[in-house]
């Protein structure tokens, strides 16, 4: 809103779909709701127990600046066993979630004016964070007849003079789409081609549905030019406690560090413990977590190809599916405004994660299979899917 007490870059409206859907959650007693991907599952018993016989401990200071050293170590192990990829701690910085951690990234690298390349559809608050860090966001299309790949040809079309990185996120919110790694060699070509930084948002490794996940920091010569962000809020249903991390060349690292003397200092002690333990125990904590959620969206595919008007792409990755609704002749909002008018269950336009993403809408597997069910149940017998 337009007010002197107010900057005045925000005085034109930045709310988005996403932030305004905790406002329906309360307008109906039975409301499903597929609109966030919070994970409805607790965080593990062993997490939490462990993590709090820490603040008990005297867990409850400030950590290192870079984060909790135990967690640090973690990580790089994590990476060594897992990936064959070797990182220093001085590569590892701890953040207060996935988000804060793109903040910190692009406030760190970008100058006024720099371009930065999003493919979508995409993470809503992509092209704001770029804005705030004083960034200009340039969007990459992306189609479903090409599973949301990247099209290489199209990327290399929109690099110029002043473009300094490329963010990509794979399994991917909100399509659910997983880089092949054809896709990501190819990005990876052209970084080092054009000299620029990739920004890999990996919030939902542990959901790759058809093939292990690869980290494209992973690739040859991108060790040196590849920001990635990582977070326990999916991969370990942990979205409350606010703890992710970054790797990233130490230079940067160091920059990120500074500038977040300035903001949160360190992320909270008890999350960083909590994430610690949940890095140890993930070969027991991980399976179930991955296997519930794969069951609920095969599921909602299986339930989607049988509604007329409706279709998606086979599950990929992620907690979502991204339901294509162009047969009805309605727009995403007033698809998504019906079915919680109709059916009081909350999704999300496609729209909101980009101009592309109109004729679509974005759901969330982010209750169980009972709930699922009937909110199914409740969306095939509307006017528009019968």
């Amino acid at each position: 809103m337009k007010h002197r007490f107010i900057a005045k870059r925000y005085w034109n409206d930045i709310s988005t779909p996403m932030g305004e859907s905790g406002n329906l959650m309360r307008e109906y007693d039975d409301l499903i709701n597929f609109s966030l991907g919070d994970p409805d599952l607790i965080t593990d018993e062993r997490i939490i127990s462990a993590a709090f016989e820490d603040a008990k401990n005297g867990h409850t200071h400030y950590t290192d600046f870079l984060g909790d050293l135990e967690l640090r170590e973690e990580i790089c192990k994590y990476y060594k066993d897992t990936y064959k990829y070797h990182v220093q701690l001085e590569e590892c910085m701890i953040t207060t979630s996935g988000c804060h951690a793109m903040w910190l990234v692009l406030e760190s690298i970008l100058d006024d004016g720099d371009e930065v390349i999003i493919h979508e559809p995409c993470f809503t608050p992509y092209p704001q964070q770029i804005q705030l860090t004083r960034g200009k966001p340039v969007i990459l299309e992306t189609d479903e007849e090409d599973g949301f790949q990247v099209d290489i040809h199209r990327l290399k079309a929109l690099i110029t003079n002043r473009t300094k990185a490329i963010i990509i996120n794979t399994p991917n919110n909100p399509t659910g789409t997983c880089f092949s790694k054809k896709t990501l060699e190819a990005i990876a070509k052209a970084a080092i081609e054009h000299d620029l930084i990739v920004i890999a948002d990996d919030i939902y490794t542990a959901f790759s549905y058809e093939q292990p996940f690869i980290p494209i920091t992973t690739i040859a010569g991108m060790k040196e030019r590849t920001i990635t962000i990582g977070s326990f809020s999916k991969d370990y249903c942990m979205t409350g406690w606010r703890v992710g991390y970054v790797l990233a060349p130490d230079f940067i690292i160091q920059t990120m560090k500074d500038v977040n003397e300035n903001n949160v200092f360190t992320a909270p002690s008890i999350s960083q413990r909590a994430a610690l333990h949940a890095l140890r125990m993930r070969d027991k904590i991980q399976p179930p977590i991955v296997e519930e959620y794969k069951k609920r969206m095969f599921y909602a595919y299986e339930r989607i190809k049988d509604i007329p008007n409706m279709s998606t792409l086979p599950p990929r990755g992620s907690l979502y599916l991204f339901v294509n609704i162009k047969k009805t002749g309605l727009s995403s909002i007033e698809v998504a405004d019906k079915i919680l008018r109709d059916a009081h269950v909350l999704v999300l336009p496609g729209n909101a994660f980009g101009a592309c993403g109109e004729g679509y809408i974005r759901i969330a597997v982010t209750v169980g299979l009972d709930q699922l069910k009937e909110a199914f149940d409740r969306i095939e017998k509307m006017e528009i899917f019968s």
